[in-house]
């Protein structure tokens, strides 16, 4: 069933944020696509003048992306223009008191290095409106996040070391020490060893307090010298006034999965450590407010068997005494907390139908208690929410299906509304496809809601195949514009492709997560058949020319499909899971939250059996691309193998693409650029009959 709203030429001002068309034309392509600038890290000038933000773009031989810092006007009446020259990772712009501004950057001249194959972001410093950029420091293992103080010239950087190295000087030696000695081997004690893409040792992250005086080498200091593994994935934040950072500390309370985020405060001065919160959910997204008194953030509730995951917004006081729920009513997840400059309200973000609004939220006074809930923006999703200090405007990058992240400002108190675009390194782009918001009924009664993306030429008169795109997470929305699963590249092709939102996405209530919580074979698979059948009948889809692919949990829910019909022609795995059971015990953090939603294995396998794809294997027909990366530790490549070892042993017709260099994501220009053209050959020989080429350089 059709919303029968067409989202494409909506009349709109051509400075609105939601304004559609088809401006690459024919020329769309794989190849233009990839070139596409990639916006990110959105930051203002304390004095609300300027606007940065990193521009990524695919280096000239493609073997990697290149970034730098351009600046927007706020005001929306000059270009954009570039500061920093291209190079690898010119990102994490914060801007300080005197308007020069901070930034980390691999750049191979960083250290005198010009040969290292694996370059570390040094801290730079870039003075006012022009200038060359120097030096602050160079830690060794890079610093991989930066805040910054909003009243002083101080910053804090998160850069893991050895234990106990007292400096930069002392880990390098250590490091070298390891490399001169030929050793690769890690010696672990402690629950996780590895995270996303990376093992987790012989170097801890620590917090290092920076006080930065002008042109001169920064000599950061350790505040957090007993962290351990505490502060791996933390968030965290300065207070404006520099004199503490708020932060996650990870908790092992018992065995497996008793692992918590606490909320700690830390003295920059003394390096003493208050915990702020310290209970059974997680805390992040932290953001410091104004008066240096308070601070919002994100609670998780992880979840249980008998109980989904719970997001909610505090606040809470740095004098420990207390902390208040702000958006106890609102029945969706808030991120990304932003405080208004006179600290009576906070923004946030949240997934909503299909969107990602921006929401204020006003407090009742010191004690931080919520208000009226309200939604700022119409349609798109929006990141990096930055308010002019003066109240009066808000900026954000907004994104659709239709067009990538580009720089937009709003008003602070208005409701729903269409934001003004500001002229960007990315002007104009857009998808040539068009989009349609569809909504289908599930087994149970549910409304599944669903984007569908066509073709700019799809008819009745011609209808096109169907290629069924499930996004990972699973708590996730498709929502916004995708660089790595991008519905046009397909549409370019001639194919239709289905975005739905099954049980465990998010924007459509708590209830609508519940009803797949520890069922992932159950309510998310009905719902997405319930979306296929809706989508199968429109007129300009054919419904008899079927594929299904996804990543991740998309993926596992690929693998699941492929199991339990035969209706596709084409299945396509990317990093999916396939024995829930085999997989709690590789993946980085799947015991913690695969226990969480499933229960204790050891006791009771019955979950993690009922639900693994893997025991469905005598029913699979339909042929299956199977692509992974060698260094994915989130979902390990042992899946795949395992995968792949049971369709050939069940003489299932079936490719492997596999990445030696490539974790949960393909991030290399060039393999993103064989990924899809394997897919499209792989979709095209099974959807469309055509004969099978096989891909140059495969």
């Amino acid at each position: 069933m059709s919303e029968g709203v067409r989202e494409r030429g909506r009349g709109r001002g051509p400075r609105s944020g939601s304004d559609t068309g088809s401006e690459h034309g024919p020329g769309f392509d794989l190849d233009r696509f990839l070139a596409l600038p990639r916006l990110s890290g959105l930051t203002l000038s304390l004095d609300g003048e300027r606007l940065v933000v990193s521009v990524a773009e695919p280096s000239e031989d493609g073997t990697r992306f290149v970034s730098a810092l351009w600046e927007v006007d706020p005001s929306g009446e000059r270009p954009a223009r570039r500061l920093t020259r291209p190079g690898r990772g010119e990102a994490q712009a914060a801007f300080l008191p005197d308007g020069s501004l901070l930034f980390t950057s691999a750049r191979p001249d960083a250290d005198g290095d010009q040969n290292d194959e694996e370059p570390r972001h040094a801290l730079w410093r870039l003075p006012g409106a022009v200038g060359e950029a120097r030096l602050l420091t160079a830690p060794p293992a890079g610093v991989d996040a930066l805040r910054a103080a909003k009243d002083v010239s101080t910053a804090v950087l998160a850069v893991a070391v050895y234990p106990g190295a007292a400096g930069w000087e002392e880990d390098r030696a250590r490091a070298q020490g390891r490399d001169d000695a030929g050793v690769g081997a890690l010696l672990f004690a402690d629950y996780p060893i590895r995270f996303w893409d990376r093992f987790l040792e012989p170097r801890q992250r620590h917090l290092w307090y920076a006080a930065i005086d002008g042109e001169q080498p920064a000599r950061p200091r350790d505040v957090t010298p007993d962290a351990g593994g505490a502060l791996y994935d933390a968030s965290f934040d300065v207070t404006p006034d520099g004199r503490h950072v708020v932060t996650g500390w990870w908790r092992n309370v018992g065995p497996l999965p008793a692992r918590r985020f606490d909320l700690a405060l830390i003295d920059l001065a003394t390096g003493d450590r208050t915990v702020l919160l310290a209970d059974d959910h997680h805390y992040h997204d932290v953001a410091c407010a104004p008066d240096s008194r308070r601070v919002a953030c994100v609670r998780t509730f992880p979840g249980r068997p008998d109980r989904a995951l719970e997001v909610t917004l505090v606040v809470a006081e740095l004098d420990g005494s207390g902390a208040q729920e702000v958006a106890g009513d609102f029945d969706l997840w808030p991120r990304d907390p932003v405080w208004s400059p006179d600290g009576a309200a906070v923004f946030f973000c949240a997934d909503e139908r299909g969107h990602r609004p921006i929401f204020r939220v006003d407090l009742d006074g010191s004690a931080g208690r919520g208000g009226r809930i309200t939604r700022l923006t119409a349609d798109g999703a929006y990141h990096d929410v930055r308010v002019a200090p003066d109240g009066t405007r808000l900026y954000a990058l907004r994104s659709d299906l239709r067009r990538p992240p580009h720089p937009v400002v709003l008003h602070p108190s208005g409701v729903e509304q269409d934001p003004m675009e500001l002229p960007s390194p990315a002007e104009g782009l857009r998808g040539p496809g068009t989009v349609e918001r569809r909504t289908a009924t599930a087994a149970d009664g549910s409304a599944v809601s669903s984007w569908l993306v066509l073709p700019a030429d799809a008819s009745a008169r011609d209808p096109v195949p169907l290629v069924v795109f499930i996004h990972g997470g699973p708590l996730s929305s498709w929502n916004d514009w995708h660089w790595r699963w991008n519905p046009h590249v397909l549409a370019a092709e001639g194919y239709a492709v289905l975005l739905p939102d099954p049980a465990l996405s998010t924007g459509y209530g708590q209830a609508f997560v519940q009803r797949g919580w520890g069922a992932w074979g159950g309510a998310p698979y009905t719902d997405l058949m319930a979306a296929v059948d809706d989508v199968a009948a429109h007129p300009a889809v054919d419904g008899g020319r079927l594929a299904a692919m996804g990543a991740s949990f998309g993926g596992y829910m690929a693998n699941w499909i492929a199991g339990h019909t035969g209706r596709f022609r084409a299945i396509v795995t990317h990093a999916g899971i396939w024995d829930l059971h085999a997989f709690h015990g590789t993946g980085d953090l799947a015991a913690v939250w695969g226990e969480h939603e499933f229960g204790d294995p050891y006791r009771d396998p019955a979950p993690y059996e009922a639900n693994s794809p893997s025991r469905h294997i005598g029913s699979v027909r339909t042929p299956v691309l199977v692509i992974h990366g060698e260094g994915d530790f989130r979902v390990p490549v042992s899946e795949a193998l395992r995968l792949w070892t049971d369709l050939r042993r069940h003489d299932v017709d079936a490719r492997f693409l596999y990445f030696p260099d490539e974790h949960h994501w393909v991030l290399v220009p060039n393999n993103a650029r064989l990924w899809y053209r394997t897919v499209l050959a792989f979709l095209d020989h099974h959807v469309r009959g055509r004969e099978w080429v096989r891909p140059d350089l495969l």
